[in-house]
């Protein structure tokens, strides 16, 4: 999907975090450190966690993007069922490879250029109505998600202090300050055990990628049709590129 220099037809994306994501690669578990404080969990409260079940999204797609420099591309995209995340391996000229998390309707993926997304991480939160952050999370190299809840002790809006507590895929807790602030059109997260990460906001719904700059990420909604429709960013830049994916 989007290489971190996605200009080309190949996707170019570059996510700005720090954390090892657990996108089922081939290489079944390289991470199983606590999720710096960027983990996020399933007691998903908002509209994207419905009763009814999540559609699957395993299964090959044909992609059509645009890069946030107006610039076009196509390419192929599959997507594989890994435990509890998804990999995702797109093909757009350059091969590129992530790990992604579901979270009702919603997909969050954070990706690297090459045969594996590893050093990649993704989490997607619901945004509760009392501003709570409930979400899942997932490490490149890791097959098991993680949880975490976050509540806002400050801050109007998504902007503010949290105070989040979380679940590793080992069972293990952990406890954690977040704030979240503006960039641009993103906003970034800053996790107090040295975790960092750049998220997209999409209704009550915000994906964070995290893996420093060699990252890219990615939120997709799945559509009716089974489409995946998608809004991407990184690469240390407040502008976003979109793709649609459909399967073949």
């Amino acid at each position: 999907m989007k290489s971190l220099s996605r200009h080309r037809s190949p996707l170019a994306f570059a996510l700005l975090i720090g954390l090892v994501l657990g996108c089922k690669s081939t290489t079944s578990s390289t991470s199983t450190s606590a999720p710096k404080a960027d983990s996020a969990k399933t007691a998903n409260t908002s509209a994207n966690t419905t009763s009814a079940p999540a559609p699957d999204v395993a299964g090959k797609y044909n992609v059509v993007g645009s890069n946030p420099d107006g610039g076009q591309y196509k390419g192929t995209l599959e997507v594989i069922t890994r435990g509890d995340v998804y990999q995702f391996r797109w093909n757009a000229g350059t091969q590129y490879d992530g790990v992604g998390v579901q979270n009702g309707n919603i997909i969050a993926v954070a990706f690297a250029t090459g045969e594996n997304g590893k050093g990649c991480g993704v989490v997607d939160y619901d945004i509760a109505s009392d501003g709570s952050l409930n979400g899942k999370w997932g490490y490149w190299g890791t097959n098991d998600a993680g949880t975490e809840s976050a509540t806002r002790k400050s801050g109007t809006s998504l902007t503010g202090e949290y105070d989040a507590t979380g679940k590793n895929p080992d069972g293990k807790q952990y406890k954690a300050h977040l704030t979240v602030e503006p960039a641009g059109n993103l906003y970034r997260f800053v996790w107090s055990n040295n975790t960092d990460g750049v998220g997209i906001k999409r209704g009550d719904n915000i994906a964070v990628g995290i893996g420093g700059s060699r990252c890219g990420f990615v939120i997709y909604q799945v559509q009716s049709d089974e489409s995946l429709d998608g809004i991407w960013g990184g690469g240390g830049s407040d502008k976003t590129g979109t793709e649609k994916a459909t399967k073949q």
